[in-house]
């Protein structure tokens, strides 16, 4: 008998305000990249030779689409499972002329998995994943060794995959994990200080004036880049 995956997120019912409906429906077969079971040409999909970096769960689309414009030399590609969130960042994608951005909205361990070539990725993104602080929701939590080794094997040689997240504890065990999985080098003395490449939030500016913490970890697979 087997038994279904461990999922990482729930499917909540949240609002799906009309704009985001609108935007999910007509931008997300010009942007978006359904789920296949062979590997992306990212050549073909950005229609250029670039790095690519991939973004998993990428709530709203804020933090996402300011990174995506301020590095235009970099394709992005973002994960997301919640609709209004895809729809929100499709519209920023339209309004800010995002070229270097594409979205999936599917599981991002199935994408990693069936999706994303082996040695082809200049970074992986998880910025704030769902903490699951109730002990028995461990299990749920995204960062895992399972998980830690996919997304190793999917980042070319000196590419990097940034974890960040305002619950402590989350947070050791990211580094524990991490620092755990064949191939990966921490980039600091345990965490990081917050890279200048990820955008401080409104969510995370309200909690460090609260008193709450923020941790960063950034680890690079070796080899030459």
């Amino acid at each position: 008998m087997t038994h279904p995956p461990i999922r990482s997120y729930v499917l909540r019912q949240g609002r799906f305000s009309p704009a985001q409906q609108k935007a999910y429906a007509e931008l997300l077969p010009r942007f978006g990249v359904a789920h296949a079971q062979h590997p992306l040409d990212f050549r073909a999909l950005f229609g250029r030779d670039a790095p690519v970096v991939v973004e998993i769960g990428f709530g709203m689309g804020e933090t996402t689409a300011r990174i995506a414009q301020e590095n235009p030399g970099v394709d992005y590609l973002g994960i997301e499972v919640h609709a209004p969130g895809v729809g929100s960042l499709l519209r920023q994608v339209e309004a800010l002329g995002l070229a270097n951005m594409r979205v999936v909205s599917h599981d991002a361990v199935e994408v990693l998995r069936d999706m994303v070539p082996p040695s082809s990725l200049a970074g992986v993104h998880v910025f704030f994943p769902d903490p699951w602080p109730k002990k028995r929701h461990h299990k749920r939590r995204l960062v895992q060794p399972a998980f830690a080794a996919l997304a190793a094997s999917r980042l070319a040689p000196g590419g990097y995959i940034h974890v960040a997240t305002d619950w402590e504890e989350y947070a050791q065990q990211v580094l524990e994990v991490l620092a755990s999985t064949p191939g990966l080098v921490n980039t600091a003395q345990g965490f990081a200080p917050r890279p200048a490449t990820r955008p401080e939030t409104k969510f995370e500016r309200r909690g460090l004036k609260l008193g709450h913490g923020v941790w960063d970890v950034v680890f690079r697979k070796g080899g030459a880049p």
